[in-house]
């Protein structure tokens, strides 16, 4: 009995040495969660935002947007974004020096490049969309690219990050399909989602 409890630990000492030589397994719960927090304050930024100024999402496909509007809009956007990644690389650095990782290696590096390949596609997708004037699905595009990117990168790193990326996608279809709801979606899909995926990774891998 001992010996089969022996090589049961071996086992499992064996699949954490190939895991650590094949995957980033150094991201941060918590960097989940302050992003879901940053996207949260940001969405409540351009409630407020809209609200003074009268715009709504409507059901007929139209959102009454200007480009000073649109421009706010993608400003608040990119600070969510810098605030996001600057979180990320300070608790992912913390959560590498724990577990004796490197921060910036082979594995990170393809995660980040199947993670941004999906991104950067979305964001010139998105552009197009403003572009053309069709507002009413930008907040579902970037829902959904952004799961594919997820789901891209989970080759490279935590497999968890995967049922992220498909709720994602889920949560952007359906906002396609209820074009009203663009910015519940949005707030739904990177504030709230992260959170819960934060608090479920810092829970399971790191408070220990």
């Amino acid at each position: 009995m001992n010996q089969q409890h022996e090589h049961l630990a071996d086992l499992r000492e064996i699949r954490n040495i190939m895991d650590r030589s094949s995957r980033f397994i150094s991201l941060s719960g918590l960097s989940g969660i302050f992003a879901g927090l940053f996207a949260m304050a940001g969405a409540a930024l351009v409630k407020w935002y809209l609200s003074q100024h009268n715009i709504v999402y409507r059901s007929d496909y139209s959102v009454n947007l200007n480009w000073d509007a649109i421009t706010f809009l993608v400003s608040v956007a990119l600070v969510v974004l810098v605030l996001a990644l600057g979180s990320a690389v300070f608790f992912t650095s913390r959560q590498a020096q724990k577990v004796n990782q490197k921060v910036w290696d082979s594995k990170s590096q393809r995660l980040v490049l199947n993670l941004a390949i999906p991104l950067a596609v979305g964001g010139v997708f998105c552009g197009l969309l403003l572009y053309h004037g069709v507002v009413y699905l930008v907040a579902p595009s970037m829902l959904i690219f952004y799961g594919l990117g997820l789901i891209n990168g989970s080759k490279y790193t935590l497999s968890d990050i995967r049922y992220l990326g498909i709720c994602e996608i889920i949560l952007g279809l359906l906002a396609s399909f209820f074009i009203g709801y663009g910015l519940l979606a949005w707030t739904i899909g990177f504030g709230v989602l992260h959170i819960i995926y934060g608090t479920l990774m810092y829970f399971k891998y790191e408070r220990k």
